[in-house]
């Protein structure tokens, strides 16, 4: 959900006209709190909270791929066409032909670092000359740190049917602007929470050949808010804060190939998962021929996540070192959208575009009880110039990794590893408007820089078969 509350992307054309159009004198006078013209106005006012359900320090946009410390350690080069648990968000086939259990438990903790810098953002009150947004020029910072676990089991239930279950948070966030920043009318305080429930079989029809399939259940809880423009700039900022939550479902599907002991390739599918969230819009703080917007109102918000689909391949070239390779296509194009249910029916574009992320990394057989990793991805951000706001303040960037894994008694063994993610600069520029297409339309010409952003993530596991 974006700016679910305030701001809604203008028409540019149009611009030019919004100020001549507004006769301060008669049109304040004139503009009635209506019933209608509440509701319209309302709506007009909601979607700056829905411009931005995403942040992650991580993968693009708000993905957080860190569901296997195994796969942290090679830069998740190998997960769809790895075998045993810690594979199984992936690719369900992952479990196919084994024996025994495999379980995986693991931590991570991500450390964004980076700075948002106002580069002459402007504000154009009805009836007034375009002026600066004021605030802090610099937000440092402003994704916060953050801790996600993940766990896995699976279980071969016969010599070719197996049961896995996978927990993960492949979609949360926390972003925290201080009410003074140069972009709380984008931005303020965002905090995303998901968790996803995936049970999954796999058969394996032959010794090379497996397929699996899963069912995805996942709940999200999400608190998204930003500040509001008064008319007068004397007067201190209104607020609004959306708050939500609800349970969706969505499957996956995959399939593993394996050459003898020597090379495995796998494939995967992740639907889109069409999320509906139940909630509240509170407005706070408006004052004047607005101040009837203050209040709370019942309301719901749909958005997609995107689908993902991946191939990748493992190939053992000595008995010690195994290279893996893996490109994953995101399916973005369906968080086009932030559809707002009644009373406020109100649909707001977000025009993200698909994405590829490319990983290769190598395992490293030190010695039958330690194995090392490395690896290196290149991840593409789904958000574009023109269409970046401070909220998901995303960007190409390039994930460089290390790991490895220790057995400390048979059967059971510690998983670690460090990621170094680094961002390339990029413009933060979605115009936007607060009380879009009303008498009191309020057009803020952002005009911003993520720059020198970067993040450090730890993660430790542990890794048991029974």
């Amino acid at each position: 959900m974006h700016h679910l509350a305030a701001l809604q992307e203008p028409d540019l054309d149009a611009l030019p006209l919004m100020r001549p159009q507004f006769n301060k004198t008669k049109s304040m006078r004139e503009f009635r709190m209506t019933k209608v013209s509440r509701r319209a106005l309302f709506a007009a006012s909601i979607s700056v909270l829905a411009g931005g359900i995403a942040t992650s320090a991580d993968a693009a946009a708000f993905y957080l791929q860190e569901q296997s410390v195994r796969g942290a350690g090679r830069a998740y080069s190998g997960e769809v066409a790895d075998q045993g648990a810690a594979s199984l968000w992936w690719n369900p086939a992952a479990s196919g032909g084994m024996t025994g259990g495999d379980a995986v438990i693991g931590v991570s903790e991500i450390m964004p670092r980076g700075n948002v810098h106002n580069n002459g953002t402007l504000i154009i009150r009805p009836g007034q000359a375009p002026a600066p947004v004021g605030g802090d020029a610099d937000s440092r910072n402003p994704i916060k740190d953050g801790t996600l676990p993940s766990g896995a089991v699976a279980y071969g239930i016969t010599p070719r049917l197996s049961f896995g279950l996978a927990v993960t948070s492949p979609f949360s966030f926390t972003t925290n602007y201080e009410s003074t920043s140069w972009a709380r009318y984008t931005a303020d305080k965002t905090n995303l929470r998901m968790v996803d429930i995936q049970p999954s079989l796999a058969f394996a029809i032959t010794p090379e050949i497996s397929i699996g399939a899963g069912v995805n259940a996942e709940y999200v809880k999400a608190s998204l808010s930003n500040s509001l423009p008064n008319l007068s700039p004397l007067l201190p900022d209104g607020h609004q804060t959306l708050k939500g939550n609800g349970w969706n479902w969505g499957w996956t599907v995959g399939a593993q190939f394996h050459a003898g002991n020597a090379v495995t390739v796998g494939l995967s599918y992740k639907s889109s998962i069409k999320h509906k969230l139940d909630g509240n819009v509170i407005t706070a703080g408006l004052a004047g021929p607005i101040a009837g917007l203050n209040g709370t109102i019942p309301t719901s918000a749909e958005f997609r996540t995107p689908w993902q689909a991946m191939v990748g391949i493992r190939a053992k070239v000595t008995p010690t070192l195994t290279l893996n390779a893996e490109i994953n296509r995101f399916g973005w194009n369906k968080f086009d959208t932030i559809d707002l249910g009644a009373p406020l029916n109100v649909a707001i574009p977000e025009n993200y575009g698909n994405s590829w992320s490319y990983a290769g990394g190598l395992d490293y057989a030190l010695s039958p009880g330690v194995t090392l990793r490395a690896g290196i991805q290149r991840d593409q951000s789904p958000t574009r110039d023109t269409h970046r706001d401070a909220r998901v303040p995303d960007s190409n960037r390039w994930n460089f990794a290390a790991g490895g894994s220790v057995d400390v008694t048979k059967g059971v063994g510690i998983d670690a590893a460090v990621n170094y993610i680094k961002f390339k600069d990029a413009s933060i520029d979605r115009t936007t408007a607060a009380y879009a297409g009303s008498p009191v339309q309020t057009p803020i010409l952002v005009n911003g820089r993520i720059e020198n952003a970067h993040a450090l993530v730890l993660s430790i596991g542990a890794h048991v078969k029974f």
